[in-house]
């Protein structure tokens, strides 16, 4: 099977197979903790780590793994790197993985891991499972932290607040108060502001999508013409 691109596995990744606003994968996380940017920003990077690890092992085992077992082999693939993961933040990121709680160990449940090892890992090399795991993370942490972001500005007039509890001292410039004695909008925090602002972040992407393939249309008439 010939290799992919490396520009077309990061354009896939980000953009036109993005798991959060094409395929949709992974919703329970990405809607449930995205209240806080901090939180995003948390759950976003652990997602990354397990991705890329996870689909670099995966390339790595490929032959070695049976066909009629490399389902429960994956899962027992992916449960180890997100353990290790887990534990990582429970020692360095004591604060925030308490926050995040249930929603770490459940990214071996997130599909979009499984599709990509299924789908990717399984069937490419080593560097290229790799970065396919890179691009396919970040085009969900992308989604996570806008969401997140667009939550918390409108819910609590903050951003990035409670980064330097949770995440450390380094992190304390990142906190804003966009607005003084603003007293918060209630429904942007609660699960009908997640689903509203996925809504609005699929509906843009919809139409670039749309505004680039009326450019490329008209370029091709122009160029018939």
């Amino acid at each position: 099977m010939s290799e992919p691109s490396a520009s077309s596995i990061v354009e896939q990744g980000l953009w036109s197979n993005n798991p959060g606003l094409v395929q949709l994968l992974g919703l329970c996380p990405l809607l449930a903790v995205s209240n806080s940017a901090v939180n995003a920003l948390g759950l976003g990077v652990a997602t990354v780590l397990v991705l890329t690890l996870t689909n670099l092992a995966i390339s790595l085992l490929r032959r070695a793994i049976p066909a009629e077992i490399r389902i429960p082999a994956y899962v027992v693939v992916i449960a180890t790197i997100v353990t290790c993961v887990e534990l990582a933040m429970n020692a360095w990121m004591h604060e925030l993985y308490v926050v995040l709680g249930l929603f770490i160990p459940l990214i071996v449940t997130n599909c979009a891991v499984m599709g990509r090892a299924e789908l990717f890992a399984a069937r490419h090399s080593p560097a290229r499972a790799a970065l396919d795991g890179i691009a396919t993370g970040l085009g969900f942490f992308a989604v996570l932290l806008a969401i997140g972001c667009m939550r918390e500005v409108i819910g609590h007039g903050t951003l990035f607040a409670g980064a330097a509890r949770f995440l450390g001292a380094w992190a304390g410039p990142l906190e804003v108060h966009l607005i003084a004695d603003y007293r918060g909008f209630v429904p942007a925090i609660l699960p009908v502001g997640a689903f509203v602002a996925l809504a609005l972040l699929i509906a843009a992407k919809n139409a670039l999508d749309a505004r680039r393939r009326a450019r490329l249309a008209m370029a091709r008439d122009e160029a018939a013409a």
